[in-house]
């Protein structure tokens, strides 16, 4: 396991304090567990945006009758 030495502002700490207190939870534990599920999602979304990169790349695209059944299920739901 790492260390690591970060600053915090004010606010942020009294609310981690705060949580920590409430849960019975290390403030350590908060901050990782917000930092894992962070990095989570993150690492999803790059991921997400480089295979759609790489997709339009190859020209794989929607067709136009795909494009409009999508769009004729979303609005017709919006009414």
């Amino acid at each position: 396991m790492s260390v690591m030495s970060l600053r915090l502002p004010d606010e942020i700490a009294d609310t981690l304090a705060s949580l920590a207190k409430a849960t019975g939870r290390s403030k350590s534990f908060l901050a990782v567990d917000a930092l894992r599920e962070y990095l989570a999602r993150e690492t999803w979304q790059i991921e997400e945006i480089q295979q759609a990169l790489k997709e339009a790349d190859a020209g794989d695209f929607a067709s136009d009758e795909e494009v409009s059944a999508l769009t004729g299920k979303w609005t017709g739901n919006a009414r």
